[in-house]
């Protein structure tokens, strides 16, 4: 049974904020997390914060507050608890008299006004509050007072505390007769701590330690862009690498040749982020860089990835199929791992049997026979598939086809009964296909066995809170490649800014895809050995739109900028 949705969610998908499904699914994400609806849809991007806002004030009647100029400290401690608060993600913010205003992001939250009327004997009245906002405020009004237990906001004072603990993949012990007392000392375990919680905290996906004849430097990843973030002291280089190696149980006397680690970090009970450590010897000593593993970027549901609509049919489609094979293709941190977890966890139900064949396993995912691929002992991905085949399998994952081999044994299984998923590293979904008979894999296989391809990018989301209008030149647009019947509905378009709340105008990411379906047009042109240029035209003709096009639809629609649309799609 669907989750019901609040007046307010109504009301949104009335106004065309956000269309009946997607508010249900929200909902009932939501609810798994313990977070409001208008919370949950406002951070992920689905509906502009601000937005859900006004909307709530022209429904209910009630004035919107702007939680940005607010001081904490004009209320008296005896009106604020902190269970309240969290509990209804409600924050009383003055009294007059015997009312109390509580600002609200859903003020059909009458539970919410109750419970602080009972505890605090006043008459409750409410505030609308944009949803970010008034998270952001509460995490102000008790700075100090959270535990490790509840998140990061405590953890500077714990530096050399924090509960680390080294995963040991490959089961070799790497980190036998270490030298703990060369990387042990504190003011590099502090820093090396407060490193990785800030990369935590700012989003990023990957930290570089990086050493140079003159200087040494950290560098975040944040939203697909490097940006420097501190420079120690270059003697601090061989210390830090050596933590490091430590933490992730590597040996830190081999600094010739690269190395692999992992480690995890426990920040509750329930919530953990796992590091995959890799070094390289360089020519000023060992660069280390950092992947961050983040559970929680394979629960994202794929109303969350950024697919137009028809394009999360098409998918949805291919995953019912009982057998078949689905390509996911894009460059190193395009977010196919993502898309293919999300699929899987669609796919994961008692009555199925899957397996994955990973290289590395990134998250691990309940219910999910993941195989971690160690080509030192022999388990390849072409190995550990033939191995799947006499298991019972109904869904496979092969983390790549990067030969022959694989690939045969991929196909033949999606021949045989079984639903198979896989990656390529190609720009386009007609690329795949002929990377593969380039292979060796034979056309008609292909042709009969490949159910969809799709052919990804990660994009830059701009910030609600900055965004600013722009206007470009009609011939401008038409030559970057925008339709005539894109200027019909007179589409706004905008730039990015740059405020407190993001990076240089950006917010997050969102995905820009290419999906196409094999139809048999497209089969025909296969079989007949087109090259990638004449099914990239049949695809388009057949109404697939390619990554160039996807990524202009999300430009006309106020998601992404002009300028990054030409970053991640241009040649």
């Amino acid at each position: 049974m669907a989750v019901p949705l609040s007046g307010l969610g109504r009301k949104l998908v009335r106004d065309g904020f956000i269309d009946l499904e997607a508010a249900h699914n929200a909902a009932e994400a939501a609810k798994k997390q313990k977070q409001s609806f208008v919370y949950y849809i406002a951070s992920q991007g689905m509906v502009d914060s601000h937005a859900i806002a006004t909307v709530a004030a022209e429904e209910f009647g009630i004035p919107v507050f702007d939680l940005s100029v607010y001081d904490a400290s004009i209320i008296d401690d005896e009106f604020v608890s902190k269970e309240l608060v969290e509990k209804h993600q409600a924050l009383p913010l003055f009294k007059r008299g015997t009312r109390l205003f509580i600002a609200l992001s859903d003020p059909a939250d009458l539970h919410a006004l109750d419970e602080f009327k009972f505890n605090t004997g006043l008459n409750t009245e409410a505030v609308v509050a944009d949803p970010i906002g008034l998270a952001e405020a509460i995490k102000s009004a008790f700075e100090g007072e959270s535990d490790v237990g509840t998140g990061l906001d405590d953890l500077d004072d714990g530096l050399d505390d924090l509960d680390f603990e080294a995963i040991d993949e490959d089961g070799d012990n790497g980190g036998d007769g270490v030298d703990v007392d060369a990387a042990d000392e504190t003011p590099v375990v502090r820093f090396v701590n407060k490193v990785m919680l800030d990369a935590i905290r700012s989003g990023a996906s990957d930290l570089h330690f990086e050493p140079y004849e003159k200087a040494y430097r950290v560098r975040f990843r944040t939203d697909g862009v490097l940006h420097e973030v501190a420079r120690p002291p270059l003697n601090m280089s061989s210390r830090i690498a050596a933590r490091l190696k430590v933490m992730s149980e590597m040996d830190i006397s081999e600094r010739r040749v690269p190395q692999d680690g992992r480690i995890k970090l426990k920040l509750s009970k329930t919530k953990a982020i796992d590091f995959r450590v890799n070094t390289c010897p360089t020519l000023f000593g060992e660069k280390i860089c950092m992947r961050i593993l983040d559970p929680s970027s394979a629960q994202m549901g794929i109303d969350m990835l950024g697919y137009e609509p028809f394009q999360k049919d098409l998918y949805m489609e291919a995953l019912s199929f009982p057998q078949g094979m689905i390509l996911v293709t894009g460059p190193t941190g395009s977010g196919k791992t993502v898309s293919l977890y999300t699929g899987l966890n669609i796919l994961n139900t008692p009555e199925r049997n899957i397996s994955t064949a990973e290289d590395p396993v990134e998250i691990n995912l309940e219910g999910i026979n993941q195989v971690n691929v160690n080509t030192k002992v022999g388990l390849d991905f072409g190995v550990a598939l033939k191995s799947f085949l006499r298991q019972d399998p109904d869904i496979i994952m092969v983390g790549e086809i990067r030969d022959l081999e694989t690939g045969n044994v991929a196909i033949k299984a999606a021949q045989t009964g079984h639903m198979v998923m896989s990656t390529l590293h190609t720009n386009s979904a007609a690329e795949t296909i002929t990377r593969m008979i380039n292979m060796g894999i034979a056309a008609f296989n292909l042709a009969t066995t490949v159910n969809l391809i799709i052919a990804q990018r990660l994009g830059r989301r701009l910030c609600s809170s900055c965004k600013a209008e722009v206007e470009y030149p009609r011939d401008t647009l038409l030559a970057e490649g925008f339709l005539e019947s894109d200027f019909d509905d007179a589409p706004q378009m905008y730039k990015a800014v740059g405020c407190s709340k993001c990076s240089n105008g950006y917010k997050g990411r969102v995905g820009i895809y290419e999906v196409v379906k094999l139809t048999p047009p497209l089969q025909k042109i296969i079989m007949e050995g087109g090259n990638s240029i004449e099914i990239a035209a049949k695809a388009k003709e057949e109404g697939f739109n390619d990554i160039r096009r996807s990524g202009l639809l999300k430009v006309l629609q106020g998601v992404t900028t002009l300028e990054e649309v030409n970053r991640v799609t241009k040649d």
